[in-house]
């Protein structure tokens, strides 16, 4: 039996429209496809749930309760688990890059199966990567709403001026000199480049992004490309309301 579809999305049988996400971001949340893979996957028709071969990468599905099959193998969702990595500088933040970059999972190795990144960073970024099996608890970290404290040490070129600084909501001085500024930034939501274009708007380029800690978790002294496991029961200090799986 095949499900197919046009390009408005549809939900299985039985699927709450709320509760679902479309089948392509399933496979990708799940560790399973990246997301441009598991389009390509869904239209060839390699992927059934529930027993149905789904040809419309945009069908909902509630990944939990799915029994989802790539080319025939059943596919499940991976034990609880949750890292803290300090990303390295050169290393883009995807599971699989088109270009032939390294990738935060290609440092990971096989720590990194069954995992998927919550929230990106860019490039020429490091710092403080929060990577789980868990995918609601990377949505609820990521939405907007719930406002989730992130703060980066920042070097930007040239010394800031006091009336720029004071401009400058939940940004910190900690030394300057003529040649460049060190700063604390804090921001609530985590938009594409925002540190990068905060100080491009005032004329100071920043040479140097780092993630210092997300939530109340901190990167303390790991050194790039290590990580640390985190304990379920950190969590709720971490990110208070937070959802967390049980198993």
């Amino acid at each position: 039996m095949t499900q197919n579809g046009g390009r408005r999305r549809q939900k299985l049988a039985g699927t709450p429209a709320s509760a679902g996400v479309p089948l392509s971001r399933a496979l990708s949340k799940l560790g399973i496809l990246s997301r441009a893979q598991a389009v390509q996957a869904i239209r060839a028709g390699r992927v059934s749930v529930d027993g149905v071969v789904v040809r419309n990468a945009a069908v909902l599905v509630v990944p939990e309760r799915a029994r989802v099959l790539v080319d025939g193998a059943e596919r499940r969702r991976a034990a609880w688990r949750t890292i803290v990595f300090h990303k390295p500088r050169g290393v883009v933040t995807t599971r699989r890059d088109p270009e032939g970059r390294r990738t935060v999972f290609d440092v990971l190795g096989a720590e990194g199966e069954g995992l998927v990144a919550v929230g990106r960073l860019d490039l020429a970024t490091s710092g403080l990567l929060l990577l789980t099996s868990d995918t609601r608890l990377a949505d609820w970290i990521t939405d907007p709403v719930h406002q989730v404290s992130r703060v980066y040490a920042v070097t930007v070129r040239g010394r800031i001026a006091a009336a720029q600084l004071a401009a400058l909501p939940g940004v910190t001085l900690r030394k300057a000199s003529a040649r460049e500024s060190h700063l604390t930034v804090e921001l609530r939501e985590g938009r594409n480049r925002q540190v990068r274009r905060m100080f491009d708007a005032i004329g100071h380029e920043v040479t140097r992004l780092k993630r210092v800690k997300l939530g109340s978790l901190e990167l303390e002294d790991l050194a790039p490309g290590q990580f640390r496991d985190i304990l379920r029961a950190e969590i709720p200090v971490a990110f208070p309301g937070a959802p967390v799986r049980e198993v």
